[in-house]
């Protein structure tokens, strides 16, 4: 590219940012919700006179102020691209008194509505009853200058309904895990809910065993606040079953369809069934995105799936390191249920029983037509696995014998504790002929570990035959490639080592964090200053977390 073209479209695009900032809300006040909010077509219960668990019934939300944290309060980070692009916000906003009260619970701008949502679920493989929204709170709708509807939900904010045994309250390191994790991921690519900002406070203090050894340990309470066009959950639809309330049910299938699913007319006879298979194919979707980045969610009951295909809830999860198949990061889930491999099926698995919750509402033929739509989707998330591997690798093309191409590198990476992320990076950053060549790979910390397994060479050769096959030349696959395999992702020591500085209210490590994830596919020296692409530190290795947040 000429230096004239590029000093053109550096001016353009000085131009647009500085239209964009002309256009952005740079005073709180000025900012409003949509009123109402679209959540207020669906039955609402009356907020209770005291916050205690309830059995809520024919009721979606119900109707609950937020428990504002109190005493001295800090902003942890805010996202700025959040702020800017989803809350038509100015980023200096994020520094104000009126912006930190409005996280941290205190504030609500014109048209808010505050609600918890009511949903059920299984957990573990287990119906876990009445659930809910026990620390979050929806703020109200904000439809943006695009047009877009969005629902800033407060995580933290305080009891509900459905807190159950719970304070309502979050801590610091779940919440950065969450905030961080959020953005992160929608910058890898995958499909999420985002986090626009957290705050912490410096004297609500609570009580957590975040290792469940019985020793309990003072934690200061923060706020994270979650942006999505939606919460809704398989979960939401269960509890509606569980209860026996089919036209509530009636009413918030329509009402999702509606807003939130355009491809379904909300006229057709058979729009539930058109629904279920976008759902279906959303999440499975969502899923083979999870599989190629080696993200792993930790806890994936009904009710942390949402039937927008979102990833939600950001609790235990991990990013593979040194590659195992059956990775768990949750110090809860001692059977494996919800291990690396078993995603995909446990999605499936959560599909069956959303589609025995949507019975109530079904006719006959309806519901032989949703076991039609399931009959091939485990073919179907197989093998839009095994395209995204194949994208990893340079190729674009499915052929037959491509699945057990990809399963031989990942029991290699297995065999020789190669690392997930770093392994498929420095694929990309080597000539395909320079992959068996000892003194090349020297420099490659996680390619010289898969080396040294006894099979390496055949897979390369196997490799190369199928990128001869493609006609593949090494600049393509390797400019393909460096845009799907990422150099930097959240790995658990990373944010460990970011929570431990906040914890001395130090943030500027989580707020280089978000700069870091925003273009995580591209060298960065901070990072590389850090040694995030480097070989994690051994007492990274096993490092799990509990669900105590």
């Amino acid at each position: 590219m000429s230096r004239a073209i590029c000093v053109s479209l550096l001016k353009v695009k000085r131009s647009i940012m500085v239209d964009r900032d002309r256009k952005l809300i740079r005073d709180l006040k000025l900012w409003k919700f949509h009123y109402p909010p679209n959540y207020a077509e669906l039955p609402i219960s009356d907020a209770p006179e005291y916050n205690v668990p309830v059995a809520v019934k024919n009721a979606v939300f119900s109707k609950v102020p937020t428990e504002p944290l109190i005493g001295k309060l800090h902003l942890v980070c805010a996202s700025e691209e959040a702020m800017t692009d989803i809350l038509d916000l100015h980023p200096e906003v994020a520094e104000t008194d009126e912006f930190i009260d409005f996280v941290a619970g205190k504030y609500l701008p014109d048209g808010g509505l505050t609600v918890s949502h009511r949903y059920g679920g299984y957990q573990f493989g287990y119906w876990a009853d009445q659930l809910g929204d026990g620390r979050a709170h929806i703020l109200g709708e904000y439809v943006n200058s695009k047009g877009e509807s969005w629902q800033p939900q407060l995580k933290g904010s305080g009891e509900t309904p459905y807190s159950r045994f719970g304070d309502g309250r979050a801590v610091l390191r779940s919440s950065i895990r969450e905030m961080i994790a959020s953005e992160a991921c929608h910058y890898l690519g995958i499909p999420t809910t985002r986090a626009a900002a957290l705050v912490v406070s410096d004297d609500h203090k609570v009580w957590r065993d975040k290792a469940y050894s019985g020793a309990m340990r003072e934690e200061r309470a923060a706020v994270v606040m979650r942006l999505a066009p939606a919460w809704y959950r398989l979960g939401s639809f269960e509890i509606l079953l569980k209860r026996d309330e089919p036209h509530t049910m009636k009413q918030l299938a329509d009402f999702v369809i509606k807003h939130h699913f355009p491809g379904v007319a909300p006229d057709d006879p058979d729009r539930y069934v058109k629904w279920y298979s976008e759902v279906a194919y959303r999440n499975l979707d969502m899923v083979a995105t999870w599989q190629g980045l080696g993200f792993t969610h930790g806890v994936l009951n009904t009710d942390n799936v949402s039937v927008l295909g979102l990833t939600i809830d950001y609790g235990p999860f991990g990013f593979v390191q040194h590659y195992y198949e059956h990775y768990v990061p949750n110090t809860s889930d001692d059977a494996g249920r919800y291990a690396f491999n078993k995603q995909p099926d446990i999605i499936l698995w959560n599909l069956e029983k959303f589609a025995e919750a949507l019975a109530p509402i079904l006719t006959d033929d309806q519901k032989k037509k949703i076991n039609d739509i399931r009959a091939p989707l485990k073919d179907y998330v197989r093998e839009k696995i095994t395209q995204t591997y194949l994208n990893k690798l340079g190729l674009e093309q499915c052929r037959d014998g491509d699945a057990v191409l990809v399963e031989e590198l990942l029991e290699l990476m297995q065999q020789t504790m190669a690392d997930f992320t770093s392994t498929f990076r420095q694929l990309a950053e080597v000539e395909v002929s320079q992959l068996i060549d000892a003194k090349t790979l020297e420099s490659m910390w996680s390619l010289a570990k898969v080396s040294k397994a006894s099979q390496w060479g055949q897979w390369v050769q196997k490799y190369r035959d199928r990128l001869e096959e493609e006609n593949v030349s090494d600049e393509n696959r390797r400019t393909r490639m460096l845009k799907v395999n990422p150099l930097y992702v959240p790995r658990n020591w990373i944010l460990q080592e970011a929570i431990a500085d906040a914890e001395k209210n130090d943030f500027e490590k989580v707020r280089h964090l978000l700069k870091i994830f925003k273009n995580p596919y591209e060298v960065n020296e901070e990072a590389e200053k850090l040694g995030y692409s480097s070989q994690p530190p051994s007492w990274s290795f096993g490092l799990k977390l509990s669900c105590s947040s």
